[in-house]
């Protein structure tokens, strides 16, 4: 397998990756939406005897959503890492040094000299 059939792979792994995260995230939002109705709907402040109570709820609540979106942030910028590492590296495109540019493209292995 060539080096760019290797990055070719990775990149569509990648993409898949980030596709089942958006999946992921998705579920995540759908099951945040019905949190927050059952939450406006049931933890009212009759269902506490005070008003600490309360904000110590809220906040443990708060402290979850955050540590979850943490996590996703922390796993989006493993991902954003790794491929700059994968797209960032810079090829010798000087010509006969590397067999790059267009004198390469037909087996020449150098520049369009003649």
């Amino acid at each position: 397998m060539s080096r760019e059939d290797s990055c070719l792979s990775i990149l569509k792994a990648a993409a898949k990756i980030q596709y089942n995260v958006a999946l992921i995230l998705e579920a995540k939002a759908i099951h945040a939406e019905k949190s927050r109705n059952w939450i406006c709907h049931h933890l009212s402040t009759d269902a506490y005897e005070n008003h600490a109570e309360q904000v110590k709820k809220s906040h443990d609540i708060h402290e979850q959503l955050i540590a979850v979106i943490h996590g996703i942030t922390k796993m989006e910028e493993a991902f954003a890492k790794n491929l700059e590492i994968l797209i960032g590296e810079k090829e010798d495109t000087s010509g006969a040094g590397a067999g790059g540019g267009l004198g390469n493209m037909f087996g020449l292995g150098g520049g369009l000299e003649k």
